[in-house]
């Protein structure tokens, strides 16, 4: 919600709102920095809602009991999802960039949004994750950024359906796997998004986006390893580091080579980074400017956001890891470097475990190796009515039936105290979770602790 509310007060609209976790007691700095700038915040009992000519936006995870809700309908105010509020804003730009796929939305809209604000076209961005370009002392919660209103990019989200009420100008598809819905849902709904988007950039990479490709009536290819592409890097000149990425980016279609520096690390960076030139590119963008401009990309915060290193060589890592695609990723990152993985996971829900419970535990047997461990805590939960017959420990069983080595730690400060007795000269430890900024604030106590 945060990015959205930014927008609206960026071009000049009146915004107030309320936060379970405010009256929780977390979050104290961003609420903080939120009242500084001109938001007037409630408790959430209904009491910011007071005209029937105000608009109540709600994120899914805001049940109709909430107070404000029945406030809300008792009025009759206009109500609209959080998603209905974006796809209003982008809808309404002359030209909107959409940025879909299960992972790395967030990271692709930061470089694409860097991409196009670097060369001048004034981009607003909407995305979900702080990017790193565009923190400053003004707004160090840089989720989004308010450029003009002609030129709109955002990440767009499947989980809910709501990506079919984007119109986009360009349409960039990642991948396809299983996450929030069916993978049959999924294709329905990446078809479709595909189908309406004038112009767009697709993987090739991925079977599952690329065999949706046709549904595109002008595209941009990209991949790493298939070679039609439009897209693509020369073989051996790509070199992974701890913390970058070069490459020799080649644009098939006329043969240019372009020589790519990223500071980020991982073959999904690389694979994100094909997508932002390709999707500029669509949008028209000549691929060396596109790739000129990645050089001074930064990054995104709780985007394998690396916390410190102490003195003994332990890397503390904070990460957004949340589904089985994402977590891979990270640990794949990781396992290109020497050192174990201690990787705690901090489920962003009792909902998504059902869904998705088994392949999460088959990404932590395939990827971690027999020194390697994974801590579980119970997933995050804030209140409201969620069934949570089916935790945690039901993941690491699968993990412990499956050979891996996993535990079960329902309470975070126990899982710090079982890290820090773990811990090894070398080691690195990575905090994966999402819905959940003290995350991050568990990973700066826990990397003090080490140090």
């Amino acid at each position: 919600m945060l990015p959205l509310a930014q927008i609206v007060h960026g071009l000049g609209g009146e915004v107030a709102g309320s936060d379970r976790s405010r009256d929780q007691g977390r979050s104290s700095d961003k609420f903080g920095w939120l009242e500084r700038n001109g938001f007037a915040l409630y408790p959430q009992d209904g009491s910011g809602v007071a005209s029937a000519d105000q608009i109540v936006v709600a994120s899914a995870a805001v049940e109709d009991t909430v107070a404000e809700i029945v406030k809300a309908r008792e009025l009759g105010c206009r109500r609209m999802s959080r998603a209905d509020l974006n796809a209003a804003l982008f809808n309404a730009a002359e030209t909107g960039v959409a940025v879909a796929g299960t992972s790395g939305k967030s990271t692709v809209t930061a470089m694409l949004g860097w991409i196009l604000h670097a060369i001048g076209r004034e981009p607003t961005i909407m995305n979900g994750a702080v990017m790193k370009n565009f923190i400053s002392p003004d707004n160090p919660f840089a989720s989004a950024h308010v450029g003009s209103s002609t030129l709109y990019v955002s990440e767009v989200d499947e989980s809910d359906g709501s990506i079919a009420l984007y119109k986009p100008a360009v349409g960039i598809l990642l991948n396809v796997s299983l996450d929030h819905r069916s993978m049959e849902e999924l294709r329905q709904l990446f078809g479709d998004f595909l189908r309406q988007s004038i112009a767009t950039a697709v993987n090739a990479d991925d079977p599952e986006a690329f065999a949706l490709a046709d549904a595109a009536t002008s595209r941009v290819v990209f991949g790493i390893e298939a070679t039609s592409a439009d897209i693509g890097v020369v073989a051996d000149s790509i070199t992974f580091a701890a913390t970058s990425i070069a490459a020799t980016v080649v644009d098939r279609r006329d043969g240019s080579h372009h020589p790519l520096a990223l500071a980020m690390p991982g073959r999904h960076n690389l694979s994100n980074a094909l997508a932002a030139i390709a999707g500029a590119s669509a949008a028209g963008v000549p691929v060396t400017d596109a790739v000129r401009c990645l050089a001074s990309f930064t990054g995104l915060a709780r985007r394998f956001d690396i916390i410190g290193t102490t003195r003994t060589g332990i890397s503390v890592i904070d990460d957004f890891g949340h589904n089985p695609e994402k977590c891979a990723a990270t640990l794949r990152s990781l396992r290109q470097q020497r050192g174990r993985i201690i990787a705690f996971f901090q489920p962003h829900g009792y909902g998504p475990l059902r869904q998705m419970g088994a392949e999460l535990a088959e990404t932590f047997v395939r990827e971690l190796r027999p020194e390697d461990i994974a801590l579980m805590s119970d997933p995050v939960y804030f209140g409201g009515t969620v069934d949570r017959t089916i935790g945690s420990e039901h993941v690491v069983r699968l993990i412990g039936a499956k050979g891996g080595r996993a535990e079960y730690i329902p309470e975070r400060d126990a899982i710090a105290e079982r890290i820090v007795s773990l811990a090894q000269p070398g080691d690195r430890i990575v905090v994966m979770g999402a819905r959940d900024d003290t995350l991050t604030e568990f990973a700066r106590a826990l990397f003090r602790r080490l140090s």
